[in-house]
């Protein structure tokens, strides 16, 4: 066994050797291409590689094809890939859109895993593609050091892969922090939102897109809700990020429509299919192939799940999309079906697990904020659409947060923080029970990042029913869909401190500089 800073330099390698990361050896110009298409005598891995929901002894492996092929893994624990052990994984078959995931399990805790990917060709076993590398880090069980990163929306509100600017340059930014993994809080593709070759910018310029024919409208079929996913793909700092480093996904609404609900039936001249429930249904499949989201055996499209980073960190990732009631005015006096947000089951699991846990820090992953207005309907401020109601007590979707928060009051749960994205700017909430209509909490920390990649919002009116404050926020100042070029582009980095368990947050821009850094000393 190779000893830790050997271990330490090997990762770092992997980490900046870009050029043969997720799919890095294709040949300049390919995304010219439709890669999606069979293209050559070899199957091809035009979307290079990911991985997901590592745990300390298992961990998700995903890649795509473009053709019926057998998804061959080997893996080792070293980047020279001395005596690999191999995984024959599942067909990539068109009825999952040539995706394909294999499940790692036995992995020794708190270790990088070197994996490479192959495709057999089904139609002749004799010819499979060349190789695509990518690695990971498992969860640890010892008291070491925690490092990740976070944020949301990806290519929205028109704003594609341009390659002259350089395509989506935040992923680069991420990676180089050399982070453990990444949390993706949403909006991961923009499904309702076409993408045009040009779009003018202030001062005369263009901003000039890469466009394929699925992201040239609204996703309606499978295939467009595909198409939204492969089009992120085609950016060279997405693959080499994938590759780099295991990420875990949730949703939020682009993924299917802007604001939608089960009940919705949308008004919506872009849209033939006009039930969001059928749009969803369709939009989770494709979420389930093109992501390293693991399956529960039990509830095959649950999206929340947890993992146990080790004894300084456990991670609660939520959906916020699939059991809440219809979009309302949120007045609703008493908590029923039609006013929650994340569920009775969901709600549930999550105070059972924070009740469990026995991590200093219990991070929240939610992919909308708590006490930020978001209308159903901005032109009308009509609606709600996330939880917050307006200034008051807590009524609607707020109730069932306030039986939550009420929990981690009464059961002493400690160290609890929030960590989301959706509105498209950047701040640091405290909530405090002293500046509250509801008091029946513990003081709490909320972080907010985004947008990665998409037009620029904000700031969001607070609501006063929890008690929050602006610590620190970046916004662009009321105007809407502010373009990538403004620089209004924002991620969040955190990290823990094995002996001490002190955590330290801080908002980056798209060059990864620090914005604000808070430390945080946990509670014992």
């Amino acid at each position: 066994m190779r000893n830790a800073r050997s271990r330490e330099v090997t990762r770092r390698k992997f980490l900046t050797a870009g050029a043969v990361l997720g799919g890095g050896l294709l040949a300049p110009g390919w995304l010219a291409r439709a890669p999606f298409a069979q293209t050559g005598p070899r199957p091809g891995i035009p979307y290079g590689v990911q991985s997901g929901d590592v745990g300390p002894h298992q961990a998700v492996v995903w890649s795509a094809t473009d053709r019926p092929a057998r998804m061959l893994v080997e893996y080792a624990m070293t980047d020279r890939f001395t005596d690999p052990r191999r995984i024959v994984g599942p067909a990539a078959l068109p009825e999952l859109g040539f995706t394909a995931k294999a499940v790692l399990t036995g992995l020794p805790a708190g270790q990088d895993v070197f994996y490479r990917v192959t495709f057999q060709d089904l139609a002749d076993l004799k010819t499979s593609s060349a190789p695509v590398t990518g690695r990971f880090r498992t969860s640890p069980v010892d008291g070491r050091d925690v490092s990740f990163v976070w944020s949301g929306d990806t290519a929205g509100q028109g704003w594609g892969i341009n390659a002259d600017w350089g395509g989506m340059k935040i992923y680069d930014a991420m990676r180089r922090l050399e982070p453990d993994f990444f949390v993706h809080s949403g909006d991961m593709i923009y499904a309702d939102g076409p993408i045009v070759s040009e779009v003018a910018l202030p001062g005369g310029t263009v901003w000039k897109n890469l466009v394929t024919e699925e992201k040239s409208k609204v996703a309606e079929t499978l295939h467009e809700f595909r198409g939204n996913y492969r089009y992120n793909l085609l950016d060279q700092q997405v693959r080499r990020f994938n590759a780099a480093l295991p990420q875990y996904v949730q949703w939020d609404d682009h993924e299917v429509t802007n604001n939608w609900f089960h009940e919705r039936v949308l008004d919506d001249k872009r849209y033939t299919e006009k039930s969001c429930a059928l749009l969803a249904a369709r939009a989770k499949q494709a979420m389930f192939e093109f992501t390293p989201l693991g399956v529960d055996p039990v509830e095959s499209e649950r999206v929340y799940r947890a993992f146990h980073r080790g004894p300084r960190m456990d991670l609660f990732m939520l959906d916020m999309r699939s059991y809440r009631g219809p979009n309302s005015e949120n007045q609703q006096a008493t908590l029923s079906d039609e006013a929650r947000i994340l569920g009775r089951a969901q709600t549930q699991w999550l105070k059972a697990g924070l009740l469990a846990s026995t991590a200093t820090w219990k991070v929240i992953a939610a992919d909308m904020p708590l006490g930020l207005v978001v209308y159903h309907d901005a032109g009308r401020k009509w609606g709600s659409e996330a939880v917050a109601q307006g200034n008051g007590p807590a009524l609607g979707r707020e109730l069932e947060i306030a039986d939550l928060l009420r929990f981690i009051k009464h059961n002493d749960i400690r160290n609890v923080v929030w960590i989301t994205a959706d509105v498209h700017y950047c701040a640091t909430h405290h909530y405090d029970p002293a500046r509250a209509r509801f008091q029946d909490f513990a003081p709490f920390y909320e972080f907010v990042s985004g947008p990665l990649h998409a037009g620029g919002f904000g700031p969001n009116e607070l609501d006063d029913t929890f008690g929050p404050q602006v610590v620190f926020t970046r916004h662009p100042g009321g105007r809407t869909n502010a373009p990538p070029t403004e620089g209004g582009l924002y991620f969040g980095h955190v990290t823990i401190e094995g002996l001490t368990g002190v955590m330290t947050v801080s908002h980056r821009d798209l060059t990864g500089a620090v914005l604000h850094r808070l430390e945080l000393t946990p509670e014992r």
